[in-house]
């Protein structure tokens, strides 16, 4: 998986933070608070996002909707697990990783580990 680029991700950014889902003319006006951007560059770039499984669209009236089909969380982790493919060394990079945590995201991720099932083909990657 490749990076949202800057449009992406804030795009992204204004479907996560709304409860419902939204037109490309709202999507377009939250961005606009920001920088001004042309509704069909918006509409395409949402349209990119759509076509790569991050929104889903329903058609209400003469328009449509997008809500996202994963999360922001799903994202941060596909991003995290990149990185750590790209290590030569993925326990030393995890290591490193972990010892910058600040103690309450530390204590988060042992409670995390603690739950998590035990064994070979516990990550359902199939045996390493």
């Amino acid at each position: 998986m490749r990076p949202f680029g800057d449009l992406e991700a804030d795009i992204m950014r204004v479907v996560w933070a709304s409860d419902e889902p939204l037109t490309i003319q709202r999507i377009t006006d939250a961005l606009n608070e920001e920088r001004p951007l042309a509704y069909t560059t918006v509409m395409t770039v949402t349209e990119r996002l759509r076509t790569k499984g991050w929104l889903d669209r329903t058609k209400q009236g003469r328009s449509y909707r997008y809500s996202a089909l994963r999360s922001e969380d799903d994202y941060t982790a596909e991003l995290m697990e990149r990185a750590l493919e790209s290590s030569a060394n993925r326990a030393e990079a995890l290591l490193r990783f972990a010892g910058r945590l600040e103690a309450s995201e530390a204590a988060t991720l042992r409670a995390a580990l603690g739950r998590m099932p035990h064994g070979p083909d516990a990550d359902g990657r199939g045996a390493p």
